[in-house]
């Protein structure tokens, strides 16, 4: 992605469940079989990916809500940002700094994940929501690559209060904190949860996840909510 690509005009939002459904079927595939020991960390309250999705712990704070923070301190609202392109993500407590491309669907109609042969690169899906305006911004990215951990392989270790910053060719940083991490099955993917818009500006950070094996891959996804509460 080249600079130039902020001065696009703002694109259509692709309503949630297509967005759920390509996310979904391309996620599933967003992994290579890198021999990394016991696996990624994984959400400490997860959601078994055994667990049907009405079962599954409560949704993210309902608009007028305030997301919780690491001192328990109440963070006023921020105003949502305009449309723009992506060119970096940063999580400082799991290490990440990581250029983003765009991704966009492929011929099958799935989402694109980035080029595995690099593993610090992340993707934002280009006709989705911009993170910092209103709705959910999705970034994707790898957990492991045939040579071991890539971008996203901590993020099952995020916990409620540790901030997200995306950094956008407009000159903005929006800052995201996190106040949800789960990992769901594909089979029972909830996606008008993840997906949805709640009102706020809100982020999900999503990889694969969950248990592996050598025939089916990863059975879920790790999910992190985060909403955001500062722009820069």
């Amino acid at each position: 992605m080249t600079e130039d690509e902020s001065e696009q005009p703002p694109r259509r939002r692709s309503p949630w469940g297509v967005l759920a459904l390509v996310m979904l079927s391309g996620l599933a595939m967003m992994r290579n079989g890198a021999d990394v020991g016991d696996g990624p960390p994984q959400p400490a309250a997860a959601a078994a990916v055994a667990v049907p999705a009405e079962r599954l712990p409560a949704d993210p704070p309902a608009q007028g809500e305030q997301p919780m923070r690491q001192q328990g301190e109440a963070q006023p609202e921020v105003a949502p940002l305009e449309h723009s392109s992506v060119q970096r993500i940063r999580i400082p407590n799991i290490k990440v700094d990581a250029p983003v491309m765009t991704v966009g669907l492929d011929a099958q109609g799935w989402i694109e994940a980035p080029p595995p042969q690099d593993p610090n690169l992340a993707g934002w899906y280009l006709n989705g929501i911009s993170p910092g305006q209103r709705g959910s911004a999705v970034i994707v990215g790898h957990v492991d690559n045939e040579r071991g951990p890539a971008v996203f392989y901590g993020l099952g270790s995020l916990q409620k209060g540790n901030h997200i910053e995306v950094e956008r060719y407009d000159g903005h940083t929006a800052v995201f904190e996190v106040y949800g991490v789960e990992v769901f099955s594909k089979e029972t993917f909830p996606g008008a949860r993840v997906y949805g818009d709640n009102g706020h500006a809100e982020l999900r950070v999503i990889t694969c996840g969950g248990g592996y094996s050598k025939a089916r891959g990863y059975d879920g996804n790790v999910v992190v909510f985060a909403r955001m509460v500062q722009a820069r």
